[in-house]
Formats: C-alpha cells, structure tokens, sequence
C-alpha cells in the first residue's frame, strides 16, 4: 500500500487497494491464450482505433487497470491527451473523431453493453457502411477481447498507476 501526493504536500491521496488474487499467476495457460487472442484481435484493426476502442470499453466497464494501461499506450504512441479526455463523451465532442471512428465507438458501446440483448441494427449497418467485412469482423473481435479483459481486471480488482508503456521503457 503506498500513499501518493499530487501537486502539494497536503493533497495525499486514499491508500492503494490489494489485488485480490494474482490471476495470471494462477492460470497461465488461460493468460498465453488471451495474450494470443490479443494479438490476432489486433491484426487488421488499425492501432489508433483499436486504442479508442480499448479505452471506451474500460470506461463503460469501469475498468481502472485497463484505463490506466490502454491510455498511457494510447498517449505513448502519439494519441492526442485531448482525444483521450474526450472520449468519455465522444457523442457530444464528435468533432474530434473521424466517421470510422464514430461508427467503431458506437458498435464498442453497443457490443460492451447489450443491455437490449442484441446490437441495434443502425448501429451494426453504420459500422458497417464504414469497414468491409473482414475489417468488421475484426473491429468485432477486439471489442470481445477488451471486454475479457475488463472482467478479469475488474473481478480480480488489478491495480492501476504502475503500468509503463513498452514504447516508455
């Protein structure tokens, strides 16, 4: 547990919370195979994409170790830090975004939430008019893989603020 201050010597932040298990280390075979997931999921996706989609599913799913992870990629490999804070509210700042990438968030939202128990068929035929189907596919399959992701972070409760992006190290 270590406590962090931020900007001044009487702003000190609450105390870390504890993982509640070392996941990975209890199911390594299950990690190799969602490292491998990961890494076909990312093949045909472009990586600025595929980062705005990362990044609003671990909103959605409140995921802090994923936020923490997928925004330092993000900024790390030339994201702008004004399109990552303004991707929590993408559908009132779309003017920061291309329409591929607006179609590629509504789908992550949809697919992320399925609270109607499907994908509206708008937001399915947008993405759609905005990827051939292999790109679709692919665009699919990432959503799938960050939300895995997600879950395991958030149900193991993995501890944000220590990652380092590989392009930092």
């Amino acid at each position: 547990m270590t406590t962090t201050t931020v900007h001044s010597p009487d702003r000190t932040l609450a105390h870390e919370h504890a993982p509640r298990m070392p996941f990975f280390e209890r199911a390594p075979e299950f990690y190799r195979a969602m490292v491998r997931l990961e890494q076909e999921a990312a093949k045909g996706v472009d990586p600025v994409l595929y980062h705005l989609i990362k990044i609003r599913a671990s909103q959605i799913n409140h995921c802090a170790f994923c936020l923490d992870m997928h925004t330092k990629d993000a900024l790390a490999e030339g994201e702008t830090v004004e399109r990552v804070v303004q991707l929590a509210a993408w559908q009132e700042s779309r003017h920061f975004y291309t329409e591929r990438e607006l179609a590629a968030l509504a789908l992550t939202e949809a697919v992320t939430v399925l609270t109607d128990g499907f994908v509206p068929d708008e937001v399915y035929a947008a993405a759609a008019a905005h990827f051939d189907e292999e790109e679709l596919a692919r665009v699919i399959g990432a959503i799938v893989v960050i939300n895995s992701w997600n879950r395991i972070a958030v149900s193991t409760r993995m501890v944000p603020g220590h990652y380092t992006p590989r392009s930092a190290q």
